[in-house]
């Protein structure tokens, strides 16, 4: 085993490489915690306040739950449930399960009933930490079902105090226990630091799910870690990085981030109050390093714009002013020109009058690196928050991949590539244009399923599933699913997602699905975005009273077709969209059209809005549509809408 010195110096030398180190996080978290105890490894916002812990802090509450747990029974092998949101309570439970050999398993907040289901059956689950009583009564009703579950941890006590639970037990109460063996047990401290290896699991995560039920994937510390240090390589992120902690946990680039480089950089985690106070507790903790999907820029971008129009004239003009010219030097930049002189001369004015409040009062004042990643972003966006002076970039990897296989670099961004591959990530593409992946970071199967294993990892590559290909210098291109690669009626090859993709970079389609196999014209359903369109609505003395209400307005029908008619400008003619309806609801992961990561379940879409997409096939001017909801309580009913049919002019 490496000494503590000696960890140090493999992450501080000028090209790190845990990757080949004899670490795991465990003992990363025990080298903070003895090198620099004192330093702050989270921040969690709580009644208003800030509430810090240190690294010693982080290892104590680490060794604690650790032989708390082992006083349960958890044994090596088996698996942790972590249900709830971003808490240092539950990360800290996520690396005491990795300690004593086990696995972490977090899944999503707002996970329905039956995926929580699906993911306990597959891990022959033990034992659960939750965060409070809503995710406990989640779990109870399950219970019976489930059959295998013997305790459950609870991490706030509110509302827990009247159930009477065999084998309910307190985050608190659990540290007391697992404190009273420490002190009973002076090697016990030392035995939980250094059980684990390279070669156990770091999480237990899953795949989206876009095509069935989700695989499990168990991805290990040594895998973790050299993601985290190719990107470190790659000048990606720094050491000692302020970062807010807002992702669902159960996403892989939560982990990767907040977890594994957290703990090997020594960041500090900033934690929100909740999800409906991150911008405001941001601009607090002000981070130097931030991931969002395109979908959470693009709603950054809506609340500034909206905080704009109701601002004075002056601060209008400004702003209008200011951005404009900023967009435009921007603009010019990407095609390699040179600013103009007025552009260099008003630019630090514009910092002071513009620019620089606008990214203060969102938290981005700090950032030296941004990024972005999921699926594509709108050019429109992407020209915005670079034209702010904020260096966003495009990532790409998968949970297979330890969430990193490549990026742009801060002063190499072209806006249709995710840039080069990352330090000691290999990529090709197949003779099918199937991209592929190799590198120190890529998992090694999906647990107790060896068929899609096999079909997965070949010789060593990874096969991603993406369609893409290599420019001539290393720029990499993602075209979509190889899987959704579909033929109309007179054999025109198409991807629906890249074209759904170039379709939502218009800020008032949140989502979109694009069919066409066999036909012989694409046509499309729409989501329109309800806080975008409710804006525009507003502004254009439109009104409405229910989503349904707004998406069927002619005037919004009207800006969805000329959204649709911009991408058409770009597609080939075979290719163009000819018609398209506006749903009466977003797609929601609930009724399973979505998954968590809002990826677009292609066959329950076209399964359950079939006679929509008759209609749309056949001539009619519109259709009645019945349709299955799930609500928030669980129930499900119906709803009946007639939705209208638009053609596009070209």
């Amino acid at each position: 085993m490496q000494s503590a010195s000696s960890l140090v110096q493999t992450v501080e030398s000028t090209s790190p490489n845990l990757s080949d180190a004899n670490l795991t996080l465990v003992q990363l978290v025990a080298r903070n915690a003895n090198q620099h105890g004192a330093g702050i490894a989270f921040r969690e916002k709580e009644l208003g306040l800030w509430k810090e812990y240190n690294w010693q802090d982080y290892l104590d509450n680490v060794t604690c739950l650790a032989a708390g747990l082992e006083s349960l029974g958890f044994q090596p092998g088996d698996t942790l449930m972590v249900m709830g949101d971003n808490r240092p309570k539950l990360y800290w439970a996520m690396i005491a399960a990795g300690g004593l050999r086990g696995k972490a398993m977090p899944v999503y907040p707002d996970a329905a009933p039956d995926e929580v289901l699906h993911f306990c059956k597959l891990s022959q689950l033990r034992f659960v930490i939750a965060e409070d009583q809503e995710q406990i009564d989640k779990l109870l009703d399950l219970r019976e079902e489930i059959g295998t579950i013997e305790h459950v941890i609870y991490v706030k006590p509110r509302g827990m105090r009247s159930y009477q639970v065999p084998g309910l037990v307190g985050y608190d109460e659990l540290i007391e226990r697992g404190r009273q063996r420490l002190d009973a047990d002076a090697q016990l401290r030392d035995s939980i630091i250094n059980r684990s290896r390279p070669e156990d699991p770091a999480i237990y995560l899953h795949s989206s799910g876009t095509t069935g039920l989700p695989k499990a994937i168990v991805i290990q510390n040594r895998r973790i870690l050299s993601g985290v240090l190719s990107a470190y390589e790659g000048e990606r992120f720094r050491l000692h990085e302020e970062i807010i902690a807002y992702l669902p946990m159960a996403w892989v680039g939560d982990f990767a981030l907040t977890v594994a480089a957290a703990i090997a950089l020594r960041f500090t985690v900033n934690i929100p109050e909740g999800q409906e106070t991150v911008l405001r507790d941001m601009r607090e903790a002000a981070p130097t390093f931030y991931l969002a999907a395109p979908r959470s820029w693009d709603n950054m971008l809506t609340t500034m714009q909206v905080r704009m129009q109701e601002s004075t004239p002056i601060k209008k003009w400004l702003y209008d002013f200011f951005m404009g010219l900023a967009l435009e030097r921007e603009k010019r930049r990407f095609n390699s020109e040179e600013p103009t002189i007025i552009q260099k001369l008003l630019k630090p004015i514009g910092e002071i009058m513009v620019y620089g409040p606008i990214k203060d009062n969102f938290g981005l004042s700090r950032v030296k690196n941004a990024f972005t990643g999921g699926e594509a972003m709108g050019e429109d966006t992407f020209l915005f928050y670079r034209a702010l002076g904020i260096r966003l970039m495009q990532l790409y990897g998968q949970t297979e991949s330890s969430a990193f296989t490549s990026t742009h670099q801060a002063d190499e961004i072209r806006l249709h590539t995710v840039g080069k591959p990352l330090p000691g990530v290999e990529v090709k593409i197949s003779e099918s244009g199937e991209i592929l992946v190799r590198s120190n970071s890529v998992f090694d199967g999906y647990q107790g399923n060896e068929k899609a294993t096999n079909e997965t990892l070949v010789d060593g590559w990874l096969h991603t599933g993406d369609a893409g290909y290599l420019e001539e210098d290393g720029h990499l291109v993602v075209l979509g699913r190889v899987s959704e690669v579909v033929y109309t009626a007179t054999g025109e090859r198409y991807i629906p997602n890249y074209i759904e993709n170039r379709i939502k970079f218009d800020p008032i389609i949140k989502d979109v699905a694009v069919f066409g196999r066999d036909r012989d014209y694409l046509t499309a359903l729409v989501c329109i975005d309800l806080d975008s369109v409710g804006n525009w609505a507003e502004q254009h003395g439109v009104s409405y009273i229910s989503y349904a209400d707004l998406s069927q307005k002619p005037e919004v029908l009207e800006q969805a077709q000329k959204a649709l008619e911009h991408v058409n400008d770009v597609l080939p003619e075979a290719l163009k969209i000819k018609r398209f309806a506006n749903l009466h609801k977003e797609f929601d992961p609930d009724d399973g059209e979505i998954t968590r990561t809002r990826k677009l379940r292609r066959k329950v879409v076209e399964e359950r809005y079939q006679p929509i997409i008759d209609a749309l096939y056949g001539g009619q001017l519109d259709v009645t549509m019945r349709a299955q909801v799930t609500y928030d309580t669980g129930e499900s009913g119906s709803i009946e809408r007639i939705l209208a049919i638009k053609d596009l002019n070209r």
